[in-house]
């Protein structure tokens, strides 16, 4: 799994437990629909960190506590040879 892929699986994660759609996390956020729109369909990679933020903040989480989860946790860039 890319590591892109771990946070899209993320946000739609707490979307679904929360009952927010997309649209409504872009306004709750004040990120730009196109934005999450290009992070949720993998266009965007490696998205800011204050984009990031916006999101987990939206989510009343910090952003250490939105990306604190297994899968991030567990992900090795050993195998990431893409920034080599």
């Amino acid at each position: 799994m890319e590591y892109s892929e771990i946070y899209i699986r993320r946000i739609r994660q707490l979307c679904k437990e929360r009952g927010i759609a997309i649209n409504k996390l872009a306004t709750m956020s004040d990120v730009k629909q196109s934005t999450l729109d290009n992070i949720v369909r993998g266009i965007t990679k490696n998205p800011r960190v204050k984009t990031l933020h916006k999101v987990a903040i939206a989510f009343n989480m910090t952003l250490s506590e939105f990306l604190n989860f297994d899968e991030l946790n567990d992900y090795s860039f050993d195998d990431d040879s893409e920034d080599d």
